[in-house]
């Protein structure tokens, strides 16, 4: 997660949001209204790098319905909330205050110096093979193997 979010309000010219990211090196802004999270700007909701969009304010585009997270929200929890929901970053509140903000590339960065551990799967048993497990060639016979 990222502590040093930046944020613009609702009524900001497009042209402002888009240098203010440019500045921060950053491609989402959260949007807040009296110190809420009301949205979020992303470098596509202003047309990418290529496309200019220019004209109005930061309400005119960006994303309303902001899905947040927690403090106390899991790594995979955020991926699976990223993930689910086709969206590049999670802005982190505690009550109504934003605390930060994860994107697909910090969980990017966080899988790539290996700081997610693998799922360990279990064996898993059904109704059918209570009693004795079968060792063995037996086993592998019964696996169809």
């Amino acid at each position: 997660m990222s502590t040093e979010v930046l944020s613009v309000a609702p009524d900001l010219s497009l042209d402002e949001a888009r240098s203010k990211m440019q500045t921060g090196g950053c491609r989402h802004l959260l949007v807040q209204k009296n110190g809420r999270v009301v949205g979020v700007l992303s470098e596509r909701d202003l047309g990418g790098t290529k496309l200019r969009v220019t004209a109005g304010s930061v309400a005119d585009v960006m994303t309303n319905n902001v899905v947040t997270a927690s403090p106390e929200t899991t790594i995979r929890q955020a991926a699976n909330l990223l993930r689910g929901r086709s969206i590049g970053c999670l802005p982190v509140v505690d009550g109504d205050r934003a605390v930060g903000i994860v994107t697909t590339t910090d969980l990017l960065d966080l899988l790539g110096r290996g700081v997610e551990k693998p799922i360990v799967r279990s064996t898993r048993r059904t109704l059918s093979r209570r009693g004795p497990r079968n060792t063995g060639a037996t086993a592998r016979n019964a696996r169809g193997g």
